[in-house]
This record gives structure tokens, C-alpha cells and sequence, in this order.
């Protein structure tokens, strides 16, 4: 079972950058689709952006579109999320998930590995 480590959430001003890391202490997952999920209190989780395995196609929520950027560097088994322009909406939980298919997704339920989440709050 691979799981997945978040680190890079924190408290920021609207306007402002983070900085998203994921890995997986042990395992690879160079294979995989890689996913970045948030969830804001009350409200379900929802899809953020996706890197397939060999980092040729992502794709991305239209929230977040043109702000937020997702990479990964299969060598040091690490996935990212470089998040700009930080809205007070963005504010949320942040997931980091795997998924083994062979066809990517945003679907929350098909991906099989989670970590245990890093806030990032944006204030006005």
C-alpha cells in the first residue's frame, strides 16, 4: 500500500504563494496518476489538478486554472503544487492521491491512496 506524506500548507495573505509537496517515504509511485484534492469545511471534496505518470498531460479544476501549477519529479519521487494568487476561497484541507488506472480521472472514489492532508488558510 503506498502511502502519501503532504507538507507545505500554512497560513498566508490573499495574493499570496505556496507551495505543495507529496511523497512517498519507501514506495514509488512513478507509475501512477497523481492527484491533488481539497475540502473546505461543510463541503465535499473536490478535484484540484492532475499530473498523469510520465508528467506529459495535466489537467486542472477551472478554479484554479492559470493560477495553480502541478509537477512531479519521478527521480525524488515527489509531486507538487505551486499555488499563486492565493484566493480567501482557496482555503481549504489539501489531499495528495494516487491512482493505479491506466486512464486519469477527477473522480475523488477512483483514487485508490490518500495522505492525511496539509491546510492552507488565506485570509482577506
Amino acid at each position: 500500500q503506498v502511502q502519501l506524506v503532504e507538507s507545505g500548507g500554512g497560513l498566508v495573505q490573499a495574493g499570496d504563494s505556496l507551495k505543495l509537496s507529496c511523497t512517498a517515504p519507501g514506495r514509488t509511485f512513478s507509475s501512477y496518476t497523481m492527484g491533488w484534492f481539497r475540502q473546505a469545511p461543510g463541503k465535499e471534496r473536490e478535484f484540484v489538478a492532475l499530473i498523469t505518470w510520465s508528467g506529459s498531460f495535466t489537467y486542472y479544476a477551472d478554479s484554479v486554472k492559470g493560477r495553480f501549477t502541478i509537477s512531479r519529479d519521478n527521480a525524488k519521487n515527489t509531486v507538487s503544487l505551486q499555488m499563486n494568487s492565493l484566493k480567501p476561497e482557496d482555503t481549504a484541507v489539501y489531499y495528495c492521491a494516487a491512482d493505479r488506472s491506466s486512464t486519469w480521472t477527477t473522480r475523488v472514489r477512483e483514487y485508490e491512496y490518500w495522505g492525511q492532508g496539509t491546510q492552507v488558510t488565506v485570509s482577506s
